[in-house]
């Protein structure tokens, strides 16, 4: 499998994308006006504490203040025979100064998720200042090269025994030299946020992690970078001062793409962003999947749609939901879902089906950043999983709340808006002594009024016994009327 790189960047946004064998998998935003905050440092003041919860509102100088549970803050290391203090308000208190680092971006209504347990990330290590431990990463899976690490980082820390170190997935294979120059980089980089703590007002920042497309280099998976393409010649130098320092190897791929035609026309990603953006996704076989985010979960609706196979009924059924397990597993990574997902794929008779679509699942989730859970298939035939969500997905970054059906996704059918008028006018004729109704709606229910129901338009005339009038607002949605009396 091979991975291709490319990056447009414009003075409001910059935009990655990631291609594997000409598909594109994975994009993110970062907008000018509002990039993202997750490794980000603050100094927070303690707005209220919710001992019920367990938790506190910290304010940090966002819209929404954040929230901190009372497991993500840093407590003093407790004396020899002495219980960890665990209870919120004990820890903090109103008013009370703290450096809290996020963890989650504000999502919808939501304030952003933090944590006083902070961490500074390199290249190969994330150091934990106030732990003590030696982690290493999951998808390390060499046992041998596991214990390799721990023991080479619990050398070379020396007098810095009392921080702790997540060992990154880049750092498979690495020598020491090179993680001695992250430690390095690390200690120097945690002594300035020292140094800043002491002098920064609440709401400000005190450490800002590095911008997207820098990110982007430190923390990919560089054995099956083939190519990375960049739009911006000064980014594209940027890129080149900052991976000879820190990330040589990926030297070789940078790639300045200099051509007229957008970059991301020119691999067809913008209309696989547009179709991200659709609930239903075509399958190659016909079927289709159904698409619905909400704030609680996502649900993920298989269907056959028009695929009938050759055989019979349950082995279309398997070949559409084996196709369907690969699609999702891409969806997810591609609109970025995360939460609670829940799947239904088609209902299969045969066991072994069940588990192959399952494994299928798994094995195609494997590919992914985020760290993901599946669990077995329930009694009602859905799967459960959930996905790390640290960010928000492509539809809450691209598209907002839609103002005329108020982010249902439906509206009123005009037959149903008519009728609501015509109660309303029997409403307020009923109420007031009036001479005459005058109807301001929009184009499409007036003219379904004067034209398909004019009959039903007279009619209430009659019933009322008063005039009544329509007139066409140009600005007016399809819900958006008013019954004006005189």
């Amino acid at each position: 499998m091979t991975e291709e790189l490319l990056i447009n960047v414009t003075p409001q946004e910059t935009r990655v994308a990631t291609v594997e064998n000409g598909m594109l998998t994975e994009i993110w935003i970062e907008r000018a006006r509002k990039i993202g905050r997750v490794g980000t440092i603050f100094q927070g003041t303690v707005k209220r504490v919710l001992p019920g919860m367990e938790a506190a509102f910290v304010d940090i100088g966002l819209e929404k203040a954040a929230f901190l549970h009372v497991s993500d803050v840093q407590t003093p290391p407790a004396r020899e025979g002495e219980a960890t203090e665990t209870s919120i308000s004990r820890l903090l208190s109103e008013g009370q100064t703290l450096a809290v680092q996020v963890t989650k971006d504000p999502l919808g209504t939501k304030g952003a998720r933090v944590t006083s347990k902070l961490t500074v990330p390199s290249r190969y290590l994330v150091m934990m200042p106030y732990e003590d431990n030696i982690g290493v990463s999951i998808r390390i899976d060499n046992d041998d090269e596991r214990d390799r690490l721990r023991s080479l980082i619990e050398q070379l820390r020396g007098e810095d025994s009392t921080r702790g170190y997540i060992v990154r997935t880049a750092a498979e294979g690495v020598e020491a030299q090179a993680l001695q120059a992250d430690i390095e980089y690390l200690g120097k980089a945690w002594n300035g946020v020292m140094e800043r703590r002491k002098t920064k007002k609440p709401g400000e920042v005190i450490f800002r992690d590095l911008p997207l497309v820098q990110r982007m280099m430190r923390d990919l998976n560089r054995g099956n970078i083939e190519r990375i393409r960049i739009d911006s010649r000064e980014t594209y130098a940027q890129c080149v001062t900052f991976c000879n320092e820190y990330v040589p190897e990926l030297a070789r791929c940078l790639e300045h793409y200099p051509g007229e035609r957008p970059i991301f026309d020119l691999h067809g990603v913008e209309d696989e962003i547009d179709k991200a953006l659709n609930k239903r996704v075509e399958l190659k076989s016909g079927g289709h999947l159904v698409i619905d985010q909400t704030e609680s979960m996502t649900t993920i609706d298989v269907n056959t749609g028009g695929f009938v196979g050759k055989h019979n009924l349950e082995e279309t059924i398997f070949k559409t939901n084996l196709e369907a397990a690969q699609a999702i597993a891409r969806q997810l990574r591609l609109r970025n879902l995360g939460g609670i997902i829940i799947i239904d794929f088609i209902d299969m008779s045969v066991l072994e089906h069940r588990r192959q679509v399952l494994r299928a699942l798994e094995k195609a989730l494997e590919k992914d950043h985020a760290r993901t859970q599946v669990n077995e298939v329930s009694p009602l035939g859905l799967v459960e999983m959930t996905r790390k969500r640290t960010r928000e997905s492509l539809e809450q970054v691209l598209c907002s709340e839609c103002s005329v059906c108020d982010g249902r996704g439906m509206q009123k059918t005009l037959e149903t808006v008519g009728f609501e008028i015509s109660r309303e006018i029997i409403r307020q004729v009923r109420q007031f002594d009036i001479d005459s109704v005058t109807v301001l709606a929009s184009s499409e229910v007036v003219e379904w009024f004067s034209e398909e129901r004019s009959d039903d338009l007279a009619e209430l005339q009659d019933f009322v016994e008063v005039p009544i009038r329509l007139q066409a607002e140009q600005f007016y949605t399809r819900e958006h009327y008013d019954v004006v009396l005189q």
